[in-house]
């Protein structure tokens, strides 16, 4: 393995910000290996110190297999970077720093300002404490600075001792490429979690030529390249995709059939990125509930002689107790119509359309170990009922509870704290209770589609209702009374079908999408995985033909 051949695998791995990070691991592999320029060798700490590179009274800790990053396998190329920098922690604090004229390093991308400098020379930056926060370790960037700069006191500066041996770039590219296995992993604390002077000494540090440390630098910056090329191509692909996908999400009846048809011939180019396809897949349901998807029939029953069978039909209901007799719903008007629907179709409030709208538990059951399963937002939120790690009620408390909510096959389930406003169909028959985060609906399953309800309610249109009708700060709850006040578009029961299965038929193709998205990453991860290998293996060349 050589940088050549580095360079023409670059095209088949492809550029995601995953697979450059585990590139630029690849270079300082190579590098570390010796197979950048088909020569194994590295700096000596007699020839350091010889070329006054490092005190004379220097004495290097012995690094142990364990402590250098995974794959690498000859600790004794490496020394801790105590022994081949100083280490300098930052002196300005930086919300009293006053703007001026030299660079403020600070954690952030941007470089703020201030009248001062702390240092001068090359260095490689570390930052203190958790990018993250929250008692979790997570370091987003290490900085490369020259020149005259001040530093923030969070921060800390690495100036090797002899910049023509051991160069800053090099030590900012080597801890970039490995920052989770050597200073993440070094971070400790609960609620504040940070580095130490003393645990980034440790640091194992790879002993390379000054030549192949160039190479490197040169390897990282095409990596540089890459990644700024696909911030580019990516910002360009948004914007498209908002372009295209906004001309669908608020159609324009006069040009919806050329933006329609723009939008599928460029569709490769929008669904890139599992977001994107989670764009498409709102767009489809927004095109759904607007009856834009396919063309009306004439010759459907209209919706308003469904309602008025539901109206029967709830009355009914209240006559024989089934149900409580509510108040009627407030009209709807023109003004809170929000867009037009087709002819056929009408407008009316969830309260009107539902029979039965109501909650779960609301006090904490006495769990078993086993018995009738007891379901929670958490079981549903991903869009189906999980019975995997539920827990259980008795048969006796299950009885209790469906008195007043007893969910039933054909219902749905909505989610009303935490995560709100998901449907989930009920698609089972096996018996379960609910506690207060689900709302369950019951409608007339002889006029409404279960399907197609769970696509309107999950369509952009009615999560924004969902989201206006969603109060509190720490634990979201979805108001139970609001939710009768939805305003939901209603096509002909026929029509309902066919939308139903029209938006079957296009979830089926972005499940293709995403299934070639995920089979094009495991080809890459595997290629990828299979390079680095051979940046370290004798007999790498093996493996990576094999990927190959």
């Amino acid at each position: 393995m050589n940088a050549e051949r580095l360079l023409t695998t670059i095209s088949k791995i492809g550029d995601d910000p995953d697979r450059i990070q585990q590139l630029r691991k690849v270079a300082v592999a190579l590098a570390t290996s010796g197979k950048l320029n088909g020569v194994a060798t590295s700096l000596r700490p007699d020839v350091l110190i010889k070329h006054g590179a490092l005190p004379k009274q220097t004495k290097f800790a012995e690094v142990a297999e364990g402590q250098v990053p995974e794959f690498f396998s000859d600790p004794s190329r490496f020394a801790p970077l105590g022994a081949l920098a100083r280490i300098e922690k930052g002196q300005t604090g930086i919300q009293q720093a006053r703007p001026g004229p030299f660079p403020l390093v600070v954690t952030a991308v941007e470089r703020a300002s201030c009248d001062h400098f702390d240092f001068e020379g090359a260095a490689a930056i570390v930052p203190l404490v958790s990018s993250a926060g929250h008692g979790k370790a997570s370091l987003n960037r290490l900085h490369y600075q020259e020149g005259q700069f001040a530093l923030g006191t969070i921060l800390v500066a690495l100036f090797p001792h002899d910049p023509n041996l051991i160069s800053a770039r090099f030590l900012f590219e080597y801890l970039s490429a490995f920052k989770d296995e050597l200073l993440v992993s070094r971070m400790t604390g609960t609620a504040n979690v940070t580095l130490t002077v003393g645990r980034i000494a440790d640091v194992p540090i790879p002993l390379i030529p000054p030549e192949i440390q160039s190479k490197v630098d040169e390897l990282m910056a095409l990596c540089d390249r890459l990644a700024s090329a696909r911030g580019k191509r990516e910002a360009t692909r948004d914007r498209l995709t908002a372009a295209s996908l906004g001309r669908l999400n608020v159609p324009d009846p006069d040009t919806f059939r050329d933006d329609a048809r723009f939008a599928l011939d460029v569709l490769p180019a929008l669904t890139a990125r599992p977001d994107q396809i989670k764009q498409l897949r709102q767009t489809i349901l927004n095109l759904a509930v607007r009856g834009m998807l396919l063309p009306q029939n004439p010759n459907d029953e209209p919706a308003f002689e469904l309602l008025k069978r539901i109206a029967v039909e709830k009355a009914q209901l209240v006559r024989e107790k089934e149900i409580r007799r509510k108040a009627p719903q407030k009209p709807i008007s023109l003004q809170d119509e929000p867009f037009s629907v087709p002819n056929g179709w009408l407008w009316c409030r969830l309260g009107d359309l539902f029979n039965l709208v109501t909650d779960g538990a609301h006090h904490t059951p006495r769990y078993l170990d086993s018995g009738v399963p007891f379901l929670s937002v958490k079981d549903v939120s991903s869009g189906r009922i999980a019975f995997d790690n539920v827990k259980y009620i008795s048969e006796e408390q299950h009885a209790d509870l469906c008195q007043r909510c007893c969910p039933e096959h054909g219902d749905i389930l909505l989610t009303k704290v935490g995560t709100t406003g998901i449907a989930v169909p009920i698609d089972t028959e096996r018996q379960f209770s609910i506690f207060v985060s689900l709302a369950l609906l019951k409608f007339s399953k002889q006029n409404l589609s279960q399907k197609y309800l769970c696509h309107l309610i999950n369509s952009p249109f009615v999560r924004q209702q969902s989201a206006e009708n969603t109060q509190g700060i720490g634990n979201q709850n979805l108001v139970l009374r609001l939710i009768n006040d939805f305003v939901l578009p209603i096509p002909p029961l026929t029509e309902q079908h066919r939308i139903v299965a029209k938006v079957n038929e296009l979830m089926a193709l972005c499940d293709q999408l995403e299934a070639s998205l995920t089979t094009g990453d495991d080809t890459r991860r595997r290629l990828l995985d299979a390079l680095l290998a051979d940046a370290l293996a004798p007999d790498g060349e093996r493996e990576l033909e094999a990927a190959e």
